[in-house]
């Protein structure tokens, strides 16, 4: 797989703040969305939060309505994750992901994403 360059993790006391970045123009398949995806020990990986690059349309999980965002730059090539209000559930490993997806409720399947990131930690201290 085609790795993006995250950035941006590390250690937090609860109620922090993060932001992680994602060099996305290494993937060189098609692509129209740009995800984040965690996954913490014993878990298997989740998506977080999606962006349309065509349109812009944002797509978030329960957990992350609310406290993060989703956003790109102008071209679509970097995707950015601000993560407010972190809690405790929030640590995990952190992969960004780019893919083509045509419905966009298939936003939080893995599968759907032919780029990823090595992933980037999140430790958020109670």
């Amino acid at each position: 797989q085609v790795q993006l360059v995250e950035s941006g993790g590390g250690s937090v006391q609860a109620g922090g703040s993060l932001r992680l970045s994602c060099a996305a123009s290494t993937c060189t398949y098609a692509r129209n969305y740009l995800a984040w995806f965690r996954q913490a020990p014993g878990k298997e990986r989740e998506g977080v939060a999606a962006i349309s690059t065509s349109s812009g349309r944002t797509y978030y999980t329960d957990s992350a309505k609310g406290r993060f965002t989703i956003s790109t730059d102008i071209r679509g090539n970097t995707a950015y994750l601000e993560m407010n209000s972190l809690k405790y559930d929030d640590t995990a490993v952190y992969y960004c992901a780019a893919g083509l997806v045509w419905d966009g409720d298939d936003w939080p399947r893995v599968s759907e994403y032919t780029c990823w990131g090595q992933g980037t930690q999140v430790t958020v201290s109670s």
